[in-house]
């Protein structure tokens, strides 16, 4: 449903449920993994789950998966246990290796603080734009994700995100495609800011966006 952050203490109010009833809890950060912190949105959010799920950034983009957890949990997988898994890919030398150099970028001094300042502003940009253009949207943004939801609702949850105006996204994007910018075909989808984006790419996006809002 595009990038929509939890509420205050609902992430809390989780890790708290799973502990009284005694259920493991897991996050799954295979969007948010690395993207919003290097420790991922656990770090960001002061909770830390039972179990965690991440994506292909483990392999530099590389098609691989990866799992981990408490100890208590972990054991209980073979070769330390009786839950046997296994996959095709699983230490795939290519993407184990993309995988580590992509984490070694990661840790460079000032990479984290970079992506935020990158992402403040092509999200304030794009929201800039809307509100020059008098065209009504909902942002949002955590770390690199971000999203711009065509509605002047606040969105919270599905429910809320569904009240957005898909047609007039639709619109946008295929205007935004005509200027070069190629975003997410859905207004569900989140956004992505990447450490390779320039500020000249920035700009021009922002600049198509303001455009673009214009003509809406």
């Amino acid at each position: 449903m595009g990038t929509v952050p939890p509420g205050e203490g609902f992430l809390e109010g989780l890790r708290s449920i799973c502990d009284s009833e005694g259920i493991v809890l897991i996050f799954d950060e295979v969007m948010t993994g690395f993207r919003v912190a290097y420790g991922g949105a656990q770090e960001l959010y002061g909770v830390t789950p039972d179990m965690t799920t991440l994506g292909k950034i483990i392999g530099g983009g590389l098609p691989v998966g990866a799992f981990g957890g408490k100890k208590d949990i972990m054991k209980l997988l073979s070769p330390s246990g009786g839950v046997y898994q296994a996959g095709t890919l699983s230490g795939n030398p290519l993407a184990m290796t993309a995988g580590i150099e992509t984490l070694k970028l990661l840790q460079a001094d000032g990479f984290y603080e970079q992506l935020e300042q990158t992402s403040h502003r092509l999200a304030e940009g794009i929201t800039e734009a809307a509100k020059s253009a008098g065209y009504p949207i909902y942002p949002t943004r955590v770390g690199s994700m971000f999203c711009t939801f065509f509605t002047s609702n606040e969105v919270r949850d599905w429910p809320t995100a569904t009240t957005c105006d898909t047609k007039a996204f639709a619109a946008f994007f295929r205007m935004m495609l005509e200027k070069g910018i190629y975003l997410a075909p859905s207004q569900f989808e989140t956004a992505f800011v990447s450490i390779a984006h320039t500020e000249a790419e920035i700009e021009k996006t922002i600049a198509a966006a303001r455009s673009c809002f214009a003509a809406l």
